[in-house]
């Protein structure tokens, strides 16, 4: 069983930026998970915004490439992603996935960016 807790959310103005970070724990193998963020914004579907394979590949939403971008530490079993530019558009709960051949998520942070 592995546990995500997701931090760095917050209000920031927009152009701004913010970097979220999600510890894993509960498995010796964190380096064999794909990882991924995703987003939900009120009154819509959850939507993948960035995504890294275990070997290092990494894929972003559209709307986001070129301002986020998507890493991870397996030796502190931890995935981050930054977030440049921001939009109030980016604005949303955002969820941390860990999938390998069961699917886990975190909590949730806010993101809110205002105009």
């Amino acid at each position: 069983q592995v546990q995500l807790v997701e931090s760095g959310g917050g209000l920031v103005l927009a152009g701004g930026s913010l970097r979220l970070s999600c510890a894993a724990s509960g498995s010796n193998i964190f380096s064999m998970y794909h990882m991924s963020w995703y987003r939900q914004a009120p009154g819509k579907q959850r939507e993948l915004v960035a995504h890294i394979t275990s070997g290092g590949t990494t894929n972003y939403l559209d709307s986001v490439k070129g301002r986020f971008t998507i890493s991870r530490n397996n030796a502190e079993n931890t995935v981050q992603l930054q977030m440049n530019s921001l939009k109030p558009e980016d604005t949303a709960v955002y969820y941390c996935n860990a999938f390998l051949v069961s699917q886990y998520w975190g909590q949730g942070t806010q993101v809110t960016v205002s105009s």
